[in-house]
């Protein structure tokens, strides 16, 4: 592996990655296409990157809304009931 500089100045300080050659020209037409910094495509797909490995479970998609409607309690107690007509409705 060879070491290339990329910049990125976060409130922790500026990090250093090591890129392949072949990586680094990559990123260089990647961010070049893209119209901007090879450091900002870098910050933009980390942040990517991590939003996507720490979203796994689509949890955090709705954290706004789960839990926010509650239909009255017992509704699980009468779910049996309620599939025993359906089934009865159906064969008749």
């Amino acid at each position: 592996m060879y070491h290339a500089e990329c910049l990125a100045r976060y409130a922790m300080g500026m990090k250093t990655l090591r890129l392949d050659p072949e990586l680094e020209q990559r990123l260089q037409r990647a961010a070049a296409v893209a119209g901007e910094s090879l450091s900002e495509f870098i910050r933009r797909a980390a942040a990517e990157r991590a939003d996507t490995v720490l979203n796994t479970d689509g949890h955090e998609d709705f954290a706004d809304v789960l839990g926010v409607i509650h239909g009255g309690g017992g509704r699980a107690r009468r779910t049996g009931a309620a599939f025993t007509e359906v089934l009865a409705d159906r064969s008749s």
